[in-house]
């Protein structure tokens, strides 16, 4: 158990019979009336966002959960095949399973996978990840003053905004919490 003061970005909790990540949280002291925590929490499980107020103090129960390295092998059909580093088991994982990271799925990366009670709620991939850009229109000359940007396909699929100086073939860092570009490699 641990206090609703004491909440972090990121922290899973069981309540309500089901497992929710804290998502935003925001402590409030009225200038009359007592002191509370204003959150929203995602459903680990289906995804659904709620907003819900605690009393200053109050305590819920924390979740357990256990991060397990395991390595991204490749796709299969809908299914994308994980391996245990540790044991070397392989588990075949849904795309809901895996969550808004897919779209930075490379073949042999490294991601914590969230286990509860041997049950799967979700994977954790890097903050920053290194892909290619595979295509990107032509910067226009005298378009560059302005310090603009232009859409870039990478090779996994995903799409981000780059400076004009970017060109196919390039290797970007990507920040996959924002899905912004971060600097060349």
């Amino acid at each position: 158990m641990i206090s609703v003061n004491d909440l972090k970005n990121g922290l899973t909790l069981e309540l309500d019979n089901g497992l929710w990540t804290v998502v935003e949280f925001l402590h409030v002291k009225p200038g009359k009336g007592a002191a509370f925590v204003r959150t929203k929490l995602k459903n680990a499980e289906t995804g659904n966002v709620v907003e819900r107020t605690f009393r200053a103090g109050e305590k819920v129960a924390k979740a357990m959960l256990d991060r397990r390295e395991m390595q991204y092998l490749y796709k299969e059909g809908k299914e994308y095949v994980m391996m245990d580093n540790e044991t070397y088991e392989q588990l075949q994982l849904t795309e809901d399973q895996v969550g808004d990271g897919v779209k930075y799925l490379k073949e042999n990366m490294v991601v914590q996978v969230l286990m509860h009670d041997k049950r799967i709620i979700g994977v954790d991939i890097p903050a920053h990840v290194e892909l290619e850009v595979v295509d990107t229109p032509p910067a226009e000359k005298g378009n560059t003053a302005q310090g603009g940007s232009k859409p870039a396909t990478l090779e996994t699929g995903a799409v981000v905004q780059v400076p004009f100086f970017v060109q196919n073939g390039d290797v970007i860092r990507v920040d996959t919490r924002s899905n912004e570009y971060l600097d060349r490699v």
